[in-house]
């Protein structure tokens, strides 16, 4: 009785060993493939954007190359812009609003961060601008279209005499900076100007100099810049000194349903998703805030079927060039900026004009 006792309970331990021998080994075995296709997934990926970087024309994925093959030279293609940037980005997502609207509460992808990166600490302010504002869309008649071509016009001095202002007006969303000139430089940069996205030290301050009819687009950067705002949109006394690093404007000749604010999430996702900026948990700090220029492109990209600029670009070995094409201080002037990584934006830009998911109409990246 004993032995056929200790026989059994050999054969239980042995079926038991065989079993789990068989789950390891199958389990093994599945993690081994997975691993195989995220390798595959992984080559392919980066067989892409080597593609694109060396050859992007040719190169563009098959299914972008058949679907916009039979658009004519000139005709707006149908999320373009956002297909091939996808192809270099693959974690790009083209839902984003453009400007803040009276739900920017609920949106999580801003609301832990403070400016210039999310809207933490800055409720009470942008709810009474938006109460003011009452509008948060392009015109209707923009809103309407089924396919959208954006232009975001730099300063840059590679728009002196190149006469691209009528080509530029081409465009349905004009987008320009800060306080760039429109008027008296027209044959270069267009007269169009749908949005003039700027921060209170980089306002225009003289009326006479404001365009007849565009949104003002406020960047907010830092909490006084929300502050400021409200005073513009309420028509209340500005302190020219309140917390800026320079005078700013104390009048905007526009209507509160005139005014937007933008959408801070393109500040957050240009430089830390796009540029490879420091994250430094999510503070302004040394060298992490993008350039109003990439991040216009980045709103841009969300918003538009497709896009160009113009007048971007710093040609650091013409020294005498002009730095801007509306001004004559030399391209030697520029000195090192504490905020913005220059190096860095100039090859996200590159990259994308090289992966043609933007055009450069200056040739200036």
């Amino acid at each position: 009785m004993g032995l056929l006792v200790f026989m059994r309970n050999l054969l239980l331990a042995l079926c038991l060993f065989l079993v789990l021998g068989f789950l390891y080994y199958s389990a093994w075995k599945l993690h081994l493939l997975r691993w195989e296709d995220t390798s595959k997934y992984s080559n392919s990926h980066l067989h892409t954007l080597e593609s694109l970087d060396s050859h992007p024309f040719f190169h563009r994925p098959p299914e972008l190359a058949s679907k916009y093959a039979n658009f004519s030279e000139g005709v707006c293609k149908p999320g373009y812009a956002s297909a091939l940037m996808t192809s270099i980005f693959p974690k790009f997502s083209k839902p984003a609003p453009m400007f803040l609207d009276d739900s920017f509460k609920k949106w999580a992808r801003i609301r832990d961060f403070v400016p210039p990166f999310g809207i933490k600490g800055q409720d009470n302010l942008i709810k009474a601008i938006l109460s003011a504002t009452k509008e948060y869309r392009l015109t209707p008649a923009l809103d309407s279209l089924s396919c959208r071509r954006c232009i975001i016009v730099g300063n840059g001095g590679v728009l002196a005499n190149k006469s691209l202002g009528l080509k530029i007006d081409d465009y349905d969303v004009v987008v320009r900076l800060n306080s760039a000139p429109v008027k008296g430089f027209e044959k270069d940069v267009g007269g169009k100007t749908t949005l003039r996205i700027t921060y209170p030290e980089g306002a225009i301050q003289k009326l006479e100099q404001y365009e007849k009819n565009s949104f003002f687009v406020l960047a907010g950067f830092k909490w006084q810049d929300f502050k400021w705002l409200k005073y513009i949109v309420y028509k209340e006394k500005v302190s020219a000194s309140d917390g800026f690093w320079k005078s700013v404007a104390t009048r905007v000749p526009r209507e509160p349903h005139e005014i937007r604010i933008l959408n801070p999430y393109f500040i957050q996702e240009a430089a830390f998703s796009f540029i490879g900026l420091p994250f430094n948990n999510g503070l302004m700090g040394r060298g992490n805030i993008p350039t109003l220029g990439s991040v216009a492109v980045t709103m841009a990209l969300h918003n538009c079927d497709e896009v160009a600029v113009a007048g971007f670009g710093y040609d650091m070995n013409s020294p005498n060039a002009p730095l801007h094409y509306y001004e004559s201080i030399k391209m030697s002037a520029i000195k090192e900026s504490w905020t913005h990584n220059i190096q860095r934006e100039k090859e996200f830009l590159r990259k994308l004009v090289k992966a043609r998911v933007i055009t450069d109409l200056t040739s200036g990246i």
